[in-house]
């Protein structure tokens, strides 16, 4: 399986913000050209591409929330055509790899959150070593991973 994540910048964000998930994932997350607009403010932010090979097939958006200072994974999501294939635990895995790398500051923490219906989530998100913490005030279930 060759998945690579590669920067979002003016030669595929068209591509990106095509990408959709099945209509009963749509309301876990925010579409991907709301997301490519609020990384222009987020500093210490990024947005990637997905790629299966040369086809972009999902998008991701990860940095330093200026909150609580850790790592936070605040989208992430694979194309409805591509699902159910491993890509998205194998994208997780490179997303912590691309942090493990930059890391140059010792943040301690990778956080996600995400809706507690949404299973699919839950269970990539485990797989790739996350470990579910509390309930966030928002409604989401925190889960963390230990840098």
């Amino acid at each position: 399986m060759n998945i690579s994540l590669h920067n979002i910048n003016q030669e595929n964000w068209e591509k990106a913000i095509s990408l959709s998930v099945a209509d009963e994932q749509k309301q876990f997350m925010a579409s991907n050209l709301y997301s490519i607009a609020e990384v222009q403010f987020l500093k210490n932010f990024k947005t990637m591409g997905i790629y299966l090979e040369e086809k972009m097939i999902g998008f991701t958006m990860f940095g330093i929330d200026p909150d609580d200072g850790n790592y936070w994974i605040y989208r992430l999501m694979i194309d409805q055509a591509y699902q159910g294939n491993g890509y998205g635990k194998k994208a997780v895995e490179l997303v912590i790899s691309d942090i493990k790398s930059r890391n140059n500051s010792n943040i301690p923490l990778i956080m996600i959150g995400y809706h507690p219906s949404n299973i699919g989530a839950k269970w990539t998100y485990k797989k790739a070593g996350f470990i579910e913490t509390e309930m966030a005030p928002w409604g989401e279930q925190l889960a963390e991973y230990s840098l």
